[in-house]
Formats: structure tokens, sequence, C-alpha cells
């Protein structure tokens, strides 16, 4: 197809995760071949001694009427083709997309997570899955606090998402690009025509010859420590091992950093076999997972996709993961790992006993099998091919808007 110009937007977090990362790699790819106008926003902007009010706040996650005005004055400057929304949240708001509305600019909406179907992205509240916010239910959302851990600013976004509906901006997406085809059809249930929903899984940039690699015994988490990770079932599962196997048990080591880290700690100081490492960068995450016996997955919630499946798997390691949402995409049962039932610490336990009761060769096997489903299904250059697919189909689309 001709070259475009895309006016790229994405709103950063406060703390670098998969998200950016997956942005800055799709930036890349896109630039090969278009003209990529990138229009950052960052949400320090609401943090420190510099940050607006509280009050004003609170009207910009409403609707910020600066950032749309900067939107539009980005626009009438690039004159781009289509316009590519990754996170917009808190700083963008809602009025993005009705400064598209306004513009008559088609939007891509590259959905990382389930927003705007679920104020905090998860779809995750109380302990459970808040399935009733993709029909614009969000009291289960408001009344946990879901977002930043306060009602208050839950129910405020949760507003925005209402007005954001019933106002008709979101007319103005052309195409949802949902990393899994799970994620596809919950935004389908969702209510989003599902001629306008694309299930593409993100590309891996995997290492051009697998790297030699140990078997160092352990199992290796590796991720943030919230409550939607499995990091409780996880620890629960270990403690089973522990009682059963005693010495025989496998250790696991568990990487990453987040509110659960005092949980992980007091576990890893009552079983042996538990060891808290810290969050890992570089060479020393590098090492991890080139030494680990296998990555465990074990979250509660709906993952999107899971791009831990991907590093593991580079590095031709099994995964051990929970059946629950794009992870039953990625892992092959008995294939490449195994699945469990989310938040099931006994079944947990027995994918690990037939893991260690595997021969060392079969373990590889399905390492080695994991890095041919990476090639197979996450080759640069078919996520190429059907994302121009989509952007072809976004401008045929957008001839009518």
């Amino acid at each position: 197809m001709r070259r475009l110009r895309i006016l790229q937007v994405f709103s950063r977090y406060l703390h670098l995760g998969g998200e950016e990362l997956s942005v800055q790699r799709i930036n890349r790819l896109l630039e090969a071949e278009h003209e990529v106008i990138r229009f950052d926003l960052d949400n320090h902007e609401w943090v420190g001694p510099n940050a607006p009010n509280l009050l004003t706040q609170a009207r910009r996650t409403f609707y910020n009427s600066e950032t749309r005005d900067r939107f539009e004055r980005a626009a009438a400057e690039h004159h781009p083709d289509v316009a590519l929304f990754h996170n917009i949240y808190p700083v963008g708001s809602p009025s993005l997309y009705h400064a598209a509305c306004r513009l008559k600019l088609p939007v891509i909406q590259y959905a990382h997570n389930y927003r705007p179907f679920s104020v905090s992205g998860a779809l995750f509240a109380g302990g459970r899955i808040s399935t009733e916010s993709l029909k614009g239910n969000y009291w289960r959302e408001i009344v946990h606090g879901t977002w930043q851990n306060s009602i208050l600013k839950t129910a405020l976004l949760a507003l925005a998402f209402k007005r954001l509906r019933r106002a008709g901006w979101l007319d103005s997406v052309k195409a949802w690009v949902c990393v899994s085809e799970f994620m596809r059809d919950k935004f389908v249930e969702a209510g989003i025509t599902p001629e306008r929903v694309f299930g593409l899984r993100h590309s891996w940039e995997m290492m051009e010859d697998l790297p030699p690699s140990e078997d160092g015994g352990y199992y290796l988490f590796l991720g943030r420590l919230v409550e939607t990770k499995g990091v409780e079932s996880l620890l629960k599962a270990w403690q089973i091992l522990h009682e059963k196997l005693g010495t025989q048990s496998p250790e696991l080591h568990i990487a990453g950093e987040g509110p659960l880290e005092a949980m992980v700690q007091t576990a890893a100081s009552r079983n042996p076999r538990v060891k808290a490492v810290g969050m890992l960068k570089g060479n020393a995450k590098l090492e991890a997972l080139r030494c680990c016996r296998a990555m465990v997955i074990p979250s509660v919630w709906w993952e999107p996709l899971g791009l831990v499946t991907c590093e593991a798997y580079d590095y031709g390691k099994p995964v051990l993961a929970a059946a629950s949402g794009g992870l039953t995409e990625t892992v092959v049962d008995g294939v490449t790992g195994f699945l469990h039932d989310p938040g099931n610490p006994e079944k947990i336990v027995s994918d690990v006993i037939v893991m260690e009761s595997l021969p060392a060769e079969k373990r590889a096997e399905m390492g080695r099998s994991g890095r041919q489903w990476l090639v197979d299904n996450a080759g640069v250059d078919l996520w190429k091919q059907r994302f121009t697919t989509i952007l072809e189909k976004t401008m045929q689309a957008s001839s009518l808007f």
C-alpha cells in the first residue's frame, strides 16, 4: 500500500512496562514503511511539585480540552492519514476520540488491555474477573477502587467511559487491534462491531540462534508482584511442594517488584525452596532465563497475551501457565509446556511434578517446540503483513466517515 502518515498517540505510564516496550517495537516496524508522527503524553506530568492540582486533574481525566487542542494542532500541522492510539489515560482522556471525530480522522485503537471496557484495564476486581464491566457496569471496579487504589478516581474514569460510549466518540475508531483472539472476542462481547475488531499478536524479534542453555533446576516467575499475576497461588503451590517433597522440591525464583513483595519475602523466609531475587534487568535477567528449568505464569486475570511466554521460548524454555486469556493461544498444552486452571495451586503442583518426572531431553524438546512456535506465529514479517491489511481496511472504512 502507499506510504501513510500515521499520528501515533501514547501516554507513558509512571513505570516502564511491557506495553511501552511493545509501543516502541511497533513504532520501529511502522517507520520502515510509513511516516510516523509521535504524539507523546506523559503521566509523570501529574506527579511531583509541578503537577496540576487534584481538581484540575479530575476535570482533565473526564475531558482534557488542553490535550485535545494540542492533538488538533498536531493534526493540522502534519495532515495524518490515520491516528494510532495506544494508552491515552489519564492525561489524554476521552477528549482525543472527540477530537478525531471533529477532524474526521480515522483511528486505529491498539488495545493492550481492556480499556475502555474496564476502568483499570484488567477486568479484575475483588479477587475475580469483572465481566459486568464489558457491558458498561463498572460498579464492582468502583467499589474496589481498581484504578490507582482510589474509589473516587475509579468512579470518575468510569463516568468518563460512560460518556465516551454514549456520545458516540468511539465511532472515530475504525479498527480495534487486540493482542489476542481471546481479547477480540471480549471486545465483540462488549458491543464492538465484529468487522472492526482484529486479533493481532505482538511480533517478537527473536535471537537468530538459540543461546547456550543450562538447566539450573529452578522454576522462574518474572513479572509484577500483583494479585492478578497469581503470586499467591504460586506461593501456595510451592508450600505444598515443599511439604510433599522436602529438599527434593525444586526451587522457585521470583523476580519482580510490586505491592506483594512483603508476601513473597515472608514466603521465602518460611520456605527454603522459594527465592525472592528482586527486579532483574540486563544480563541478570538474561542469565535467569538461560538457566531456569521452566517459566511459570500463574495469572488469575484474563492475561491479554503474556509476552513473558515469548521470552521463555526465545531461550528454549517450556512454560507452565494458567489457562487464562491469551495464554491459551501461546502455550500448547503438553507440547510447549502445561496449562493449569487459574488460581489452582494443586494443579500447579501436579504440573511441576510431571515436569520434574520428564527426562531432560523431553524438557529440552518442549523448549525447542516453544521456539518453533515463535518462528511460526510471532515473526516480524507476519505482523507487518497483517497490520497492513488492517491499515487498508481502516482507510476503506474512513472513506465513509
